[in-house]
């Protein structure tokens, strides 16, 4: 498995891939114009012709045979064209001494203060490809890429979580609070903030903190969890250095969890190597491997073995970096050690 920039070619993989995800996954709306649009700008970042608010590094993770079977992405920047909203999640407390009465009520502020930072996002694996390695080579190709090409990606890094759904699509906090100022349905509201119709968003939610216990149990019970599906990526990005600060989304009430970029383990850990093929030994650990190319960038992650400034590899994986012996490469081991 390779992980590699997005082609114009790719489109109609992504497509389908789109169209599997189901709701919640607003980056990839099913909508060839604008998955288009997309790619066309990715190419562009790769190219180094974008400027970072407008950088969309796409990823796909492509197989032996070619074939596309999973995304992932990184913005240089978000909210810097486009709002971006969150709400904080506050405390208001209410207290009279006459009547010996202390409340606490959690709270919502709807907020732009993760303006600016880099996102990851866009994380999608085909379901028939959910084995060994392709997860986490696929989630974690991009800080190898954040590390070797640091001065396009901002301090902190987020991402932003997909929040709890049932089977159906419907979120109970989109039907405590959203429904009532969008007067839709959750899926629609998702697609449209996907296909980039976010303007919306300020226009017609309330601009006043709100106060948790006016929404339903249900809802109240979800804010700042994961859909179950989204705890693997979770546990995953928490082990990197992610970790939840209060902010959720404003749809679903899924975390926004965030890193700052030179504490992410992948990207402080990594090191510049020379490439050695050879053995790696049975006793080898896994490592994420980049070729340290960027409009040519191609990562994996394969069994190899660190020697006095090597790294050492078997040749298929120096076939699929196009990379020979003694070439550069960077690389970090795939988990951290314990």
């Amino acid at each position: 498995m390779i992980v590699r920039p997005v082609r114009s070619a790719d489109l109609p993989a992504l497509i389908d891939l789109a169209r599997s995800t189901g709701a919640g996954l607003t980056t990839l709306p099913a909508n060839e114009e604008r998955l288009a649009h997309r790619v066309g700008w990715a190419e562009k970042a790769f190219r180094g012709e974008a400027e970072r608010a407008d950088a969309d590094y796409l990823f796909v993770l492509e197989d032996d045979a070619g074939k596309v079977v999973g995304i992932s992405a990184v913005a240089g920047a978000v909210g810097l064209r486009e709002p971006w909203y969150n709400y904080r999640v506050g405390l208001t407390v209410s207290a009279s001494q006459e009547l010996n009465i202390h409340r606490q009520v959690p709270t919502l502020f709807m907020a732009n203060d993760l303006t600016g930072n880099s996102e990851l996002c866009s994380l999608f694996l085909h379901a028939d490809y959910r084995i060994g390695l392709n997860g986490r080579l696929l989630s974690k190709a991009r800080f190898l890429f954040i590390a070797e090409f640091r001065e396009l990606f901002g301090d902190k890094v987020i991402a932003e979580m997909r929040g709890m759904s049932d089977e159906r699509g419907r979120s109970p906090f989109w039907e405590s609070l959203g429904r009532h100022f969008f007067k839709m349905e959750f899926s629609q509201a998702d697609y449209l903030t996907g296909v980039g119709n976010k303007a919306f968003i300020a226009e017609l939610m309330p601009k006043f903190p709100l106060y948790t216990c006016f929404l339903s149990e249900d809802a109240r019970a979800v804010i700042g969890r994961v859909h179950p599906d989204t705890e693997p990526a979770l546990a995953m990005l928490k082990a990197e250095g992610f970790s939840y600060q209060g902010y959720v989304d404003i749809f679903d009430a899924g975390p926004a969890i965030e890193a700052e970029t030179a504490k992410i383990r992948a990207v402080h850990g990594s090191q510049n190597l020379v490439l050695a093929i050879g053995t790696p030994g049975d006793d080898a650990e896994p490592f994420l491997i980049h070729n340290r190319k960027r409009q040519d960038c191609r990562i994996t992650a394969a069994p190899a073995r660190l020697a006095a400034g090597t790294l050492v590899v078997d040749p298929l994986t120096a076939k699929r970096l196009r990379l020979s012996a003694g070439d550069q490469v960077r690389a970090v081991t795939l988990s951290a050690h314990r």
